[in-house]
């Protein structure tokens, strides 16, 4: 008897959006990661230390590279919300209705 095994892989579409929207997720730990590492480097007075011009410059381009990451996983998902179906409209609240406050 040949019985068939239900598939399961994703749609690659469905599953990019899931992977998309896992890093979109752990993106907040991976800034406060790169923004909590200066801590780790040697204090001013210590061998090996970096100038504060330096280390500030790398706080200025880890919030900018954020941002532009933030920013590109947004447009993402905006064309997939864009092939979305339309929700439909929401009816008034009729009065006297407790869910209408």
């Amino acid at each position: 008897m040949s019985t068939r095994r239900p598939n399961i892989f994703l749609e690659r579409e469905t599953y990019r959006r899931r992977r998309v929207l896992d890093a979109a997720r752990l993106l907040p730990v991976l800034g406060a990661a790169l923004l909590a590492l200066p801590l780790l480097w040697p204090q001013q007075g210590e061998a090996g230390a970096l100038p504060m011009s330096l280390v500030t410059i790398y706080y200025f381009t880890v919030w900018a590279l954020l941002i532009l990451c933030v920013f590109i996983f947004g447009r993402t998902t905006r064309k997939w919300d864009a092939g979305a179906e339309p929700r439909p409209p929401r009816a008034a609240p009729q009065p006297g209705d407790p869910r209408g406050r």
